[in-house]
């Protein structure tokens, strides 16, 4: 696949946050995200609002940063090192949602706020709840009407609109009900539809539809690859990439991740972006 360029040495290339969870077992969160950064060659930037007690098997517990440390983490890097593209992970709370919305919202007033991808996380791959269920609305209502893009797995879009995804129409009605909270475009990710042999993703932006269509990688070990995909879209945002564009680039860079997935403990392994180092 053609990779995002990289920059030179000596030369400071392209800056991308998270604002998300950190997974002790390194496989999904944030250390998912900064791994998928540096392999594209961009530099990451964070702003940690949980700390998950986590591994292989399971979500043990969490433990949420204080509202004004996650706003601070986010505030003293735009106005300081400057971000190109932003992505959300675990938010765990309707606070910390509020929180990074009226920070966001500030920045965007200041010209300082770039496209932002918001991967509302609701639960792990295990079902361990990562979002106090109060969160809900607030993603809705504050979050969403600020992304550039918003990118469920469908587990995700059924908490989030109400309605399962189970073949394409329900999928294009999904995609409008996520449109509908005010994300300029809303992609519905397929890798859980199981009435298809492929994982195919749908992305709206209120009048068009695009489709991305992948092979099924078979694999159990596909921890971290929502958040490698936005991880993988944002960068692409932060070169100037379309929205679509970047899409279909996140799409093949998750592709690849999911074949190079390695196990790793008792339970299911991440998705590997070391493939690059491969190539």
């Amino acid at each position: 696949m053609n990779f995002l360029p990289l920059t030179p040495p000596g030369q400071a290339p392209l800056r991308v946050m998270t604002i998300a969870g950190s997974d002790s077992g390194g496989g999904a969160g944030i250390q998912a995200d900064l791994r998928t950064f540096a392999l594209l060659g961009v530099h990451g930037c964070v702003s940690v609002a949980a700390v998950t007690v986590q591994n292989s098997v399971g979500v043990k517990a969490f433990h949420e940063v204080p509202v004004d440390v996650v706003a601070g983490q986010i505030r003293a890097v735009a106005e300081d090192i400057g971000i190109q593209a932003a992505k959300t992970g675990m938010l765990a709370s309707s606070e910390i949602i509020g929180a990074v919305a009226d920070t966001w919202r500030d920045l965007y007033a200041e010209g300082l706020a770039p496209p932002l991808v918001v991967d509302p996380v609701c639960a792990s791959m295990h079902g361990d709840p990562l979002l106090h269920p109060s969160a809900l609305d607030a993603m809705r209502n504050e979050l969403f009407p600020l992304a550039t893009l918003v990118t469920p797995n469908l587990d995700e879009v059924l908490l989030i609109t109400g309605i399962e995804v189970v073949d394409a129409t329900t999928q294009r009605d999904a995609a409008k009900a996520l449109h509908a909270l005010g994300p300029k475009w809303a992609l519905v990710k397929g890798g859980h539809l199981r009435s298809s042999s492929h994982s195919p993703d749908l992305l709206f932006d209120g009048t068009d539809f695009h489709e991305f269509d992948a092979e099924r990688i078979d694999t159990p070990h596909d921890h971290g690859a929502g958040d490698t995909l936005a991880a993988a879209t944002a960068s692409a945002l932060a070169h100037g990439y379309s929205v679509p564009d970047a899409v279909a680039f996140g799409k093949r860079w998750i592709t690849e991740c999911l074949r190079a997935a390695y196990p790793l403990g008792h339970g299911h392994g991440p998705v590997s972006a070391l493939f690059r180092l491969a190539t």
